[in-house]
């Protein structure tokens, strides 16, 4: 795949991680300025999942009927409207309201690109580009905190959200000059009354859902650190707000790494092969954290190290997972995007609400959703495989 298109591809797959990670840091003075706590302003990342979750599946059907560069570029057009509207939020729930309509323009950049690698690779490229994008993507949770911490220190929280909107504003110029259509003219566009059809027979491909649904169920197990750390990292143990970044960066950098791995690990074994193998990784390192958080340490390293592991090995199960679940999707690559995005965002605004519901003071409850979230995504790992062997088998 050429430069330019990857770069374009993982800057609005880069939109997700974005619109999250940068205001995390500002939590507790998002808190402040609106008189409240920090559990009421996760709502505003929850409505943003449920955003992400309704959003997708609108786009995917209507990517595979009208092409893929005009509902981006309407999509990317709110988003940037949406960023800006956060910034004058006057009150709480003007910030969440204004968040949701930013999914919703956000996540046609999610679908699309999905669909778009889709459109160009066959499945085992389209799982290498998936590690490729999670390279350019993963700069996002790195960089991502330490400059909303820097622009919270220095111009306070709104600031975090003009950048969103600088930020949306310089893709939407790189879509509209330099981001070509991807379905080929010739290929049959399904009708929009299609659209319910194909979700009905994606629910019942064993295989797709399967996927889907374990790679759902680790990205919710992410989402839970992403609710639950500012919390544990700032206001429970004392991390500065604008020292938050670095440890949440160092994270990201491991996931980054695991993704770049995970593209050479291809070249002996295919995306369901490695993914079965990571998820178990990522169950162990999740069993791990749940016991240190029981134990309630004094110190936060202990919490880093198995944080880590779970967080890393997400750079392997992500891409794996998506590639599994797209393969053999073909002209309905768009739906199929589109539904694979609103499973797991589903399952992350859960997560998201749940770490919220279940405050007690401690890391507990980011712990246990993390460690449940691995439980579940590891058994339906094992359940897609048995279903794999089982068709080969007849």
């Amino acid at each position: 795949m050429p430069l330019p298109i990857l770069l374009i591809l993982g800057a609005l797959t880069a939109f997700g991680p974005l619109a999250i990670d940068f205001y995390l840091p500002a939590f507790p003075a998002i808190a402040t300025f609106f008189a409240t706590d920090t559990e009421h302003v996760q709502l505003s990342l929850a409505s943003y999942f449920v955003g992400l979750a309704i959003g997708q599946l609108v786009y995917g059907p209507i990517a595979d009927r009208y092409g893929r560069r005009k509902p981006l570029l309407f999509g990317v057009c709110v988003f940037t409207l949406a960023s800006f509207a956060c910034a004058l939020a006057p009150t709480l729930e003007w910030l969440i309201a204004a968040r949701f309509a930013q999914a919703l323009g956000g996540c046609a950049g999610m679908v699309i690109a999905r669909a778009m690698v889709r459109d160009l690779c066959d499945p085992l490229t389209t799982a290498k580009v998936f590690s490729q994008l999670m390279l350019v993507m993963g700069l996002a949770p790195i960089l991502a905190p330490v400059a909303g911490g820097l622009l919270l220190d220095a111009f306070g929280w709104p600031s975090i959200f003009v950048a969103l909107t600088l930020f949306s504003g310089a893709c939407l110029l790189a879509v509209a000059r330099w981001l070509p259509e991807s379905i080929p003219a010739n290929l049959p566009r399904p009708p929009l009354s299609g659209a319910l059809g194909q979700y009905r027979r994606l629910f019942g491909d064993r295989s797709f859902l399967g996927h889907a649904l374990t790679g759902g169920f680790v990205m919710a197990g992410m989402f839970a650190y992403i609710a639950g750390s500012p919390f544990v990292f700032i206001e429970l143990y004392g991390v500065p707000a604008e020292h938050y970044g670095w440890l949440f960066g160092t994270n990201a950098a491991g996931f980054v790494i695991a993704a770049q791995i995970n593209a050479r690990l291809m070249r002996w074994h295919g995306p369901a092969y490695w993914l079965q193998r990571m998820v178990l990784l990522f169950f162990a390192c999740a069993a791990v954290l749940f016991g240190v958080a029981w134990a309630e340490p004094a110190q936060l390293w202990p919490l880093l190290i198995p944080l880590f592991g779970c967080v890393a090995s997400l750079g392997c199960i992500l891409p794996n997972a998506s590639a599994c679940a797209m393969a053999g999707q073909g002209a309905n690559a768009g739906s199929a995007s589109a539904l694979l995005g609103c499973l797991q965002f589903s399952i992350a605004a859960l997560s998201a609400a749940a770490v919220g519901a279940l405050h007690d003071g401690t890391a507990v409850p980011m712990a246990t959703v993390i460690a449940v979230c691995a439980l579940v995504g590891t058994l339906l790992s094992r359940w897609t495989a048995r279903g794999e062997r089982t068709d080969l088998a007849s």
